[in-house]
């Protein structure tokens, strides 16, 4: 099994960066939660709503392509970019990446 870098970048000021080992198929949504990192997840991780957004600042080669479904919770995130991807879609295929988690602070409730 081949393990990777996925470095964490926060938008929230109190945060600092972190890196942590993610395997090959692992989604940076499991990764968060395995390592008590709030990133929100509405919908339990099935591609099923916008809350685990991120930004994918580096390595967007080596994660799995995007799909419709995807495409369409991301047009409903917060502040969707070019580079927005949701957590529970960004499954590692081959090589180190980078991230940068939205401010989670505007989520109420659950």
């Amino acid at each position: 099994m081949s393990i990777f870098k996925l470095k964490i970048n926060f938008e929230e000021a109190d945060h600092e960066s972190i890196e942590l080992p993610i395997a090959a198929g692992e989604s940076v949504l499991d990764v968060c939660l395995d390592n008590g990192i709030d990133l929100q997840h509405n919908c339990g991780g099935v591609c099923g709503c916008s809350t685990c957004h991120v930004y994918v600042t580096k390595g967007m080669d080596n994660i799995e392509e995007i799909s419709d479904k995807e495409e369409d919770f991301i047009d409903r995130a917060v502040r969707p970019r070019i580079t927005s991807r949701l957590g529970c879609q960004c499954l590692v295929i081959n090589g180190d990446i980078e991230v940068t988690i939205p401010d989670q602070s505007g989520f109420m409730g659950h």
